[in-house]
């Protein structure tokens, strides 16, 4: 894999085919306005009593702003590896380091309003963590711990709370946090 392009333009996103071939790269919010197939993370960290990281997104974010969501998430370079990204985001976004591991994929299509279109393959990754999280301000303005019974019932009775993606994933992510398996030890 070759080293990551950085740039000083905006942020690129990697287009992507169904089967998550590279097929382009494009400015994020432009995949966003039109909608377009692109590779993306999500992260879910545990801590040691098995209750999952959630962030409150900032208010100052371009979609979604002040949901509530998984750990941390966010989009690969091109030419980066998307295991290397996630845990490079969870560093800069939650200030946590920790080893992640690969649980599944998922594609999905929300429309967001303010004709922003969540179109991606999401890679979604766990670890755990014995670390208080230290969010950056622009990134996220709140995070907790929440245990799964209770995030199953915020899920039910609040869902507008959430973000879409993780309101798509939660159940199936929570199905492979595993507080005990050892592959997701803090690094």
């Amino acid at each position: 894999m070759t080293s990551p392009m950085l740039h000083d333009g905006p942020e690129q996103v990697v287009l992507v085919d169904e089967q998550d071939r590279e097929i382009g790269h494009m400015e994020k919010m432009a995949a966003h306005r039109e909608g377009l197939l692109h590779r993306a993370f999500s992260v879910f960290i545990l801590n040691g009593q098995g209750e999952l990281l959630l962030q409150q997104r900032a208010l100052s974010k371009y979609h979604s702003p002040g949901l509530w969501s998984n750990s941390c998430c966010g989009h690969p370079r091109p030419g980066e590896d998307v295991r290397i990204a996630a845990e490079r985001r969870v560093k800069e976004e939650m200030g946590l380091t920790c080893e992640l591991r690969p649980a599944f994929q998922f594609t999905y299509r929300a429309e967001l309003g303010d004709g922003m279109i969540e179109h991606e393959l999401d890679h979604v990754f766990i670890g755990t963590t014995g670390q208080e999280p230290r969010p950056a301000p622009s990134e996220a303005a709140d995070w907790r711990f929440v245990s799964q019974v209770a995030l199953v019932d915020e899920l039910e009775s609040e869902p507008e709370m959430f973000t879409a993606w993780f309101r798509i994933c939660a159940k199936q992510a929570w199905e492979h946090l595993d507080p005990q398996d050892p592959s997701t030890t803090d690094a």
